[in-house]
């Protein structure tokens, strides 16, 4: 038996009771008379203590351990003179009476405690050793909670898990795809799945009525904070059912999770148009946390001889609540922030409304007070307000301002991590036009069913569509998104021809779900959670990294395995592959 008890285990109704505990060593304090060591495993920390009493033996394998070893030791439990209010095992120690060396180990390249030494890639190359850490394993163990959690609410409301292949057909609509050679079809390629889609709208055929499952997806694109070349989705698919039907299950998924998780909550969530939440935030995962919507003072601000106002084709506000005793210097560090690359923005317009009532501009020589003061009415603006204008092309000038809305909320702390507020943004358009390629693209994917009142104008105006999508979006992030799909043969082919493909690339690439269609396809939705994403949010982290036990870097590689890497020339040769 290698342990009775972990090392989070014990406390003081344990008092002189012989244990046996295994972990690894964490730390080794040697005062002379007395020598302390904690020892840690997954459960906790539990403080060991070698008096100078201690047989010869033992003190000598004492003085050879190190930082990581791992050992048994067995001992009785001793109340503690000096109490650590810390940790749950604060309150006892184990008075060593035999130690076992399990196994040694090198000086590990950083600190294994919460507040490390060790950088990004160096913790990402020796992952093994920063998931000992009780800050990473936290976190996993979160995970893992959200898991069962979800797996248990869905499995309340009658979903049943069904698992979907990974080795699939590659599609040219989306993201691009991680492609996988065959070796027996040289020549030939899988696709590993940037979402079960296809999949689950079979199992709707098939009659099983409600899907769920926590899976792997995958997508080669360009990396960031929230994203890596493969993450987990909570992916659900309902039959017999409106939009409504999956807001109201999906929605109480949310909110029990936020209940069991965080202890809140949560009162019904609002709805937003994807129109309204554009004009007024410039984003379609607006954060709703704070206020500053967008006022167009398009109307306004062209009535006087500004070229740079008339010229536009949107003016856009916000009103920053209490910040006209903002100075020249903080004015100029928000004009080069919206004219950083990343915003785009050719320059900013600001209006102190001063607590006396007056306002100064950075127009003055263009507008009088009276100008101004409309434009701070249209705002809702009060004395010691300040507003900052944008201009420009619209649908250019509403992200930029969007950006700098978002900037103001970070200055002024209102974007605090521990305040959640969650919308869903509705009514998405079916279609986006792409310049490049002179053709429309759909917006989620070709299934997405359009609204059947604009179903009529798929034809003469698709771009005026509206679907039936549905993202959740909490706290500028988008967590979740889906629809209710097209189960209707012929409207899926007016779909395709919408998005250019001819009956023989819609046949070849899709033609297996339309086949389906013809035995009898059910009315049917879902939708689907990026799992990281929601962890991480939980968790209070800005990325997904630490959520997940053994991620990519931001350029996409494993730097513990030194993945991806090239193959041997045999390998090649078996799949038929030439290099260069």
């Amino acid at each position: 038996m290698y342990r009775t008890h972990t090392c989070g285990e014990l406390r003081l109704e344990n008092a002189n009771e012989t244990v046996c505990l295994s972990g690894w060593v964490q730390k080794i304090r040697n005062l002379g008379a007395m020598t302390f060591i904690d020892l840690r495993d997954r459960y906790g920390i539990t403080q060991l203590v070698v008096e100078e009493s201690a047989p010869e033996e033992i003190r000598k394998q004492v003085a050879g351990l190190g930082r990581e070893f791992v050992i048994q030791v067995t001992g009785k439990v001793l109340e503690r003179a000096s109490k650590n209010n810390k940790i749950p095992t604060g309150d006892i120690e184990i008075l060593i009476e035999k130690i076992n060396v399990l196994s040694r180990s090198e000086i590990p390249p950083f600190t294994i405690e919460d507040h490390t030494d060790g950088g990004d890639e160096l913790r990402m190359k020796y992952r093994y050793l920063d998931l000992r850490r009780t800050a990473v394993r936290k976190n996993l163990e979160l995970r893992h909670r959200m898991a069962h959690l979800v797996r248990n609410y869905l499995d309340s409301y009658h979903f049943m898990e069904v698992e979907t292949p990974v080795l699939i057909k590659s599609t040219p609509e989306g993201a691009r795809d991680f492609v996988v050679p065959s070796r027996m079809n040289q020549g030939q390629f899988y696709a590993l799945p940037q979402s079960p889609q296809t999949f689950k709208q079979l199992l709707m055929v098939a009659g099983f009525d409600r899907y769920y499952q926590i899976v792997k997806c995958f997508r080669d694109e360009d990396l960031r904070a929230d994203r890596q070349p493969e993450f987990t989705q909570i992916d659900c698919e309902m039959s017999f059912v409106e939009r409504e039907d999956v807001l109201n299950i999906f929605e109480g998924m949310i909110r029990h999770l936020f209940k069991e998780v965080r202890g809140i909550d949560l009162p019904a969530l609002p709805r937003m148009t994807w129109h309204d939440a554009m004009e007024y935030y410039g984003s379609d995962k607006p954060d709703i946390r704070f206020g500053m919507r967008f006022v167009n003072l398009t109307a306004l601000a062209q009535t006087k001889d500004f070229a740079v106002f008339n010229s536009a084709e949107y003016v856009g506000a916000i009103c920053v609540p209490g910040c006209a005793n903002y100075t020249r210097k903080q004015l100029d560090e928000l004009t080069e922030f919206v004219k950083r690359p990343q915003v785009g923005a050719k320059g900013l317009v600001y209006v102190k409304y001063n607590e006396d009532g007056t306002f100064k501009s950075s127009v003055d020589k263009f507008y009088t007070a009276d100008d101004l003061q409309a434009w701070a009415t249209a705002a809702e603006a009060k004395p010691g307000d300040l507003l900052l204008l944008l201009s420009g092309q619209k649908m250019k000038t509403l992200p930029q301002l969007c950006e700098l809305r978002l900037e103001m909320g970070n200055r002024l702390g209102l974007r605090d991590k521990d305040v959640f507020k969650p919308l869903w943004v509705v009514d998405f358009p079916l279609l986006e036009w792409d310049e490049e390629t002179q053709r429309y693209y759909a917006m989620h994917h070709p299934f997405t069913s359009p609204k059947l009142e604009d179903v009529d104008k798929m034809e003469s105006d698709p771009g005026a569509v509206r679907a039936e999508a549905y993202d959740m979006v909490i706290n500028g992030v988008e967590v979740g998104g889906g629809s209710i799909r097209i189960h209707d043969s012929e409207l899926q082919q007016r779909m395709f021809r919408c998005l250019g493909f001819t009956e023989e690339q819609a046949e070849k690439q899709f033609g297996f779900l339309m086949n389906a269609f013809k035995y009898g396809a059910p009315p049917h939705g879902g939708i689907a959670f990026g799992f990281d994403r929601l962890v991480s949010m939980f968790a209070g982290l800005d990325s997904i990294r630490d959520t997940i036990a053994f991620p990519k870097n931001n350029s996409g590689r494993d730097v513990m395995l030194d993945s991806p890497s090239e193959i041997s020339e045999e390998q090649l040769k078996e799949l038929g592959i030439k290099l260069g």
